[in-house]
């Protein structure tokens, strides 16, 4: 119920039910206002569950958004906010959430202990793939997705600051505060909707008047900065290298289809502050898990924060002072107390202000008491004590539970840091420096009261402040300094089970099964049990589990240790983390300048990397590929033929060092190379295999032009900065990527220099251009590169124009080469012409060659260190029991070779045993009238004119073909170079 009508109320439905809901408030608390209570079911043994938290940690309440394709399964009650018109599904139920089939696993949990899964489902083994595992398989999970095309859209941003405050309760406000009015650059993001943390759910006083006003004040003065921002419904959720942050926004709202559901922040901070506050943890004592049973945080959240009551007779069970400012504010509110159980000793309880049992409050206090017991199956109804006086029950439909707080520590452990055990507080603190550039304050660090936080924050900030070179001025507010009084109660005795990670069905008996069978550290615990895998990640439950390893163990909890704690701090939806990448974002479409000179031609473009490429141009008397492919192919070895080529990678290097750094990422030596000329190199991965290929032009004594495949572009740069950052940081070099700054087209065949000369502003020759020259012309009065290089193996060119002049100019080369009897070409004849020559793609380098098994061993410079040289050499990697790069011929034209084929020798079963290579590429090659194939071949370089045999079991190919040399046309290169 609600302790006072709202002003202004929307709808909406709850499997289907109609609910009616505060606009802003989290639908937990919208359901626990109508009184609903059974809110989801545990993934295991299918218990029912309710809301238990009011925050991002929640265990139980998890629901599915929308339908359809808009479904999004997991989302927390707690954070989710109520809009008209939202559809809320119950999730892990069927036929519904009250009467749900799969509780019978409840019956049979004895069955199913921690571990069942590894022991149970290994015989008959035949069982698993035809039973056992499709039922695990159709049982698993959580929430499902739709499976359809999801059209909602989401962004990524990126932000940069000085210093980063993470969490916006008191800490947080104070250190944000702080900073900016020293004249740094804050941001302060916060998960929830509204900023202020606990001081939203408490009755406190700062400067004698309410904290509230304060938080209020204080957000007002922040948001009235230029120099800060602040950022609500953002959630903090990874520390990564170099001060860089993920962090998720959440759009408030309802969907809306022009409106982004969520935006993905990259932030980059010069400094960070962590004030993430503390999580309060439960007592696993018998049957906890009934819905009504919350954490007592929660119950002050709902009640003194929403106006919603969780019960109408409402018992307190703790092991600390929060159980009575809980049973307090719960007084205040007019809410029935039946009963506060602080399970330490009546005269170890420190009575303070906050204790004042006398606000209209008739209720018992038992101490040295615990709960032993609950009843209730879809809602408490009752609980059981024990304590000095006996065994009591009572009825109670809602009990909030406080075993104390954990420091909400995960983003210090995101870089491979440890927290450490504080005693004091019976749970674990950051360790400090475990996050370059991060430091805490505040909850998070352990300082849990009022007046702690603020003093803490503040000098932390001012610290921060000074180290930017800021002159910080430090003004603390006075508040209320209430000492963090707490004894341990992890477990309680009884019969029952006494669960501990709620979502995932793990109780105490669980872990101790995990120590007896020697699953005795904690991250094999973990995975045994499932303990800490649920969506929370643990981040209520896992403290208690410690401790009840530890005393299975023997040891103390520092001892015991604690788990990884991992990014993201809460589910990312991967639609947010890759925004703009759905779709064809996913994968761009990416067009060369001939794009539509090539279409408006009737092309069919094809995919090549990124790029969309021409397959071949028809004629309109052609019916078949082939026959445009086996024209086009004539084009280039009789007249000349002209082919986009602009997709390949270009990258621009310069500097004093250039040539060593090329010395070193290729396996052949570039700083002896002329400027004005080109050369092949080979690029090695630092395991000795193939990288990639291509030609580097010397422009200058400093300059380079790197040509790459177009498959590997974006692969190779990234490679070379990473040479340049990490393991040669001593070279001078830049590289940067050309790639779409320059339209190049290769002009190929014997008439090829006469086509260029009708288009250069200076005639060439073999005398101004040998083969593998390069240098600058010009076309039209524009400046542009020509490159004398081949990939068909025939007297060719590369020319190289502004990307702004590409389509013009491609028009002009396929007019003037239809002039000369020829024509444009595609991908289907390029691929021809290469295998014709020998030429490998990667098709061959295809990350499981090496030089030598390519026969390019002797490239390997014997006066010089490059990436992968040494890795190349090892055994194995070594000698003629490699398969070698060969050509194969087939028998002739109606003898047709498919890649993916196997190779054996002749006389061989054609079985997986006796497989000796295999087929890269094939063509029809009407320069030779039959199918030419590449492949690699063990001992293949000594097997030339050897008969075997190729099988394809897939399309039932089986042929016999000769081995021979992958060079098929023009063995001795004249034709390129003459």
């Amino acid at each position: 119920m609600r302790l006072q009508a709202p002003e202004h109320t929307v709808d909406f439905t709850f499997d289907g039910r109609r609910i009616r809901g505060v606009p802003g408030e989290p639908v937990a608390a919208a359901l626990l206002a109508n009184g609903i209570k059974l809110v989801a079911r545990s993934f295991k043994y299918h218990r029912p569950r309710g809301v238990m938290s009011a925050g991002s940690e929640e265990q139980n309440a998890l629901v599915t958004v929308g339908r359809g394709a808009q479904a999004e399964p997991n989302v927390r009650a707690t954070t989710l906010e109520v809009a008209a018109g939202l559809e809320v599904w119950s999730q892990n139920a069927w036929p519904s959430l009250r009467y749900d089939v799969m509780a019978v696993n409840d019956f049979v949990a004895p069955f199913l202990a921690a571990g069942f899964y590894y022991k149970t489902f290994m015989w008959p083994r035949s069982f698993w793939e035809k039973l056992y595992e499709p039922v695990i398989r159709r049982a698993a999970g959580l929430g499902a997705l739709s499976g359809a095309h999801n059209a909602d859209t989401y962004e990524k941003g990126f932000a940069f600051c000085d210093v980063l405050v993470i969490g916006a309760g008191p800490a947080g406000l104070m250190a944000a505060l702080t900073a900016a009015r020293a004249g740094a650059d804050v941001i302060l993001a916060d998960e929830d909707t509204a900023m202020g943390g606990r001081l939203l759910r408490e009755h406190e006083q700062i400067d004698s008047r309410p904290a509230r006003e304060w938080v209020a004040e204080v957000l007002a003065e922040l948001d009235a900065m230029p120099n800060v921002r602040l950022m609500t419904r953002t959630t903090v959720t990874g520390a990564y290298d170099q001060g860089t942050y993920g962090a998720l926004e959440h759009v408030a709202g309802p969907r809306m289809p022009d409106k982004p559901v969520a935006c993905f922040w990259r932030i980059v901070a010069k400094r960070a502050i962590l004030c993430a506050g503390a999580l309060e943890r439960p007592i696993a004592f018998p049957n906890n898990d009934r819905p009504g049973i919350m954490m007592a945080s929660a119950v002050r959240s709902y009640v003194n924060r929403w106006g919603v009551v969780p019960g109408n007779a409402v018992a307190v069970f703790g092991n600390n002072d929060d159980v009575y400012l809980t049973a307090r504010d719960l007084v205040v509110a007019g809410v029935k107390v039946v009963a506060v159980i602080d399970s330490r000793d009546g005269e170890a309880v420190v009575t303070d202000n906050r204790h004042d049992v006398t606000l209209g409050g008739d209720y018992p206090v038992y101490t040295n008491a615990q709960v032993t017991g609950t009843r209730g199956r879809h809602a408490l109804q009752s609980i059981t004590i024990s304590h000095k006086g006996g065994t009591r029950t009572i009825k109670a439909d809602c009990l909030a539970v406080s075993g104390g707080w954990n420091p909400t520590v995960h983003l210090t452990c995101h870089m491979n840091g440890r927290p450490t055990w504080n005693e004091e507080i019976a749970s674990f603190v950051p360790t400090p420096d475990s996050v370059p550039g991060l430091v805490t304050a505040g909850a998070c660090n352990g300082t849990f009261s009022t007046a702690g936080c603020l003093i803490e924050a503040a000098e932390v900030a001012a610290q921060v402040a000074g180290g930017l070179g800021l002159k910080p001025k430090v003004t603390v507010p006075v508040a209320d300094d209430v000492a963090y009084s707490v004894t341990p109660l992890w477990a309680v005795p009884g019969k029952g089970r006494k669960w501990i990670d709620f979502q995932n069905d793990v109780h105490v008996k669980d872990i101790k099964l995990a120590a007896q069978e020697n699953f005795r550290s904690v991250e094999h615990m973990k995975r045994y049990t499932t303990q800490g895998m649920a969506p929370d990640q643990g981040k209520s439950s896992n403290v208690v589990a410690l401790a009840v390893l530890a005393d299975a163990t023997g040891r103390g909890i520092p001892e015991t240790g604690t788990t990884t704690f991992r990014p993201p701090y809460v589910p990312v939806p991967i639609a947010a983390m890759g925004a703009g990448s759905q779709g064809k974002g996913f994968a761009p479409q990416r067009f060369t300048t001939s794009h539509q000179a090539s279409v408006a031609q009737g092309a069919p473009m094809i995919a090549a990397g990124l790029w969309y490429r021409p397959s071949y141009f028809p004629l309109k008397d052609e019916s078949h590929w082939r026959q445009s492919c086996d024209r086009e192919v004539g084009y280039v070895r009789n007249a000349v033929g002209v082919c986009d080529v602009s997709t390949l990678g270009k990258i621009d290097i310069q500097g004093p060092d250039a040539a060593a750094l090329l010395d070193f990422v290729y396996i052949n030596t570039f700083s002896t190379l002329k400027v004005g000329r080109v050369r092949y190199g080979l690029m090695l991965r630092e395991d000795g295999h193939v990288m990639d290929d291509g030609t580097t032009a010397r422009l200058g004594e400093m300059h380079f032009v790197m040509t790459t495949t177009t498959a590997a572009a974006g692969q190779v740069m990234r490679h070379l900065a990473f040479v340049l950052q990490v393991l040669r940081p001593d070279l001078d070099a830049k590289v940067i990527s050309v790639t779409e700054q320059w339209a190049q087209f290769a002009v190929a065949g014997p008439q090829a220099r006469t086509l260029l000369n009708t288009v250069l502003d200076q005639e060439i020759d073999d005398d101004s251009w040998p083969f593998m020259a390069c240098g600058a012309v010009r076309v039209g009065g524009v400046a542009g590169r020509l490159f004398r290089i081949s990939f068909s193996g025939e007297h060719a060119y590369e020319i190289a124009v502004p990307a702004r002049y590409g389509e013009s100019f491609f028009r002009i080369l396929v007019a003037q080469a239809e002039v000369l009897g020829g024509g444009p070409y595609g991908m289907e004849a390029l691929n021809v012409l290469r295998i014709e020559k020998g030429f490998i793609t990667h098709a061959e380098m295809h990350g499981r060659t090496t030089a030598y098994d390519l026969g390019m061993e002797r490239m390997i410079s014997a006066q010089k260190d490059c990436i992968g040289k040494a890795a190349a050499a090892r055994p194995g990697l070594l000698g003629a029991e490699r398969q070698q790069l060969v050509g194969l011929r087939a028998k002739g034209a109606d003898h047709a070779l498919t890649a993916g084929a196997h190779l054996f020798a002749r006389a061989a079963a054609e079985t997986r045993e006796n497989s000796q290579g295999y087929v890269t590429s094939v063509c029809y090659s009407p320069t030779f009238g039959t199918y030419l194939a590449l492949g690699f071949l063990e001992n293949g370089r000594a097997r030339h004119g050897e008969v075997i045999k190729l099988r394809d079991h897939l399309r039932g190919i089986s042929e016999e073909v000769t081995v021979c040399d992958p060079v098929f046309f023009d063995p001795t290169g004249g034709r390129a170079r003459g």
